[in-house]
């Protein structure tokens, strides 16, 4: 079963003067865990964000597309990047999520995709 993984960013970094979302050491940490994600096959695809000043929404629901700069939402927390991880089921996606979550230093959200009988 595939699972997104969402990081999700408080805006700490910001609010201590810095503007780069991860600290090396925290990237060095990541780094290791999804080696480990590799490793134990679990790794399907991730990518870190740009920030959420660099989002454009575009809503094409009525007669002609409205086009809005920056996030759908505003908030102090957005989301910052994501795994796709193929794992048996939800204890497991949740076990590697507490690990995930330690070693990108932030909170994450875990989600199951859809299967092809399910949408």
């Amino acid at each position: 079963m595939q699972y997104l993984i969402s990081v999700i960013d408080d805006g700490q970094a910001a609010s201590a003067g810095r503007t780069d979302s991860a600290t090396a050491a925290e990237m060095e940490a990541v780094d290791a865990f999804n080696q480990r994600l590799q490793a134990d096959g679990h790794f399907v695809f991730a990518g870190g964000l740009a920030g959420p000043d660099t989002a454009t929404v575009i809503d094409n629901r009525g007669e002609k597309p409205v086009i809005t700069d920056g996030p759908f939402i505003e908030s102090r927390e957005y989301l910052a990047g994501f795994w796709v991880w193929e794992v048996p089921d939800l204890d497991a996606a949740l076990a590697l999520a507490a690990d995930a979550s330690t070693a990108c230093n932030r909170k994450i959200e875990v989600r199951a995709l859809q299967e092809p009988d399910d949408a």
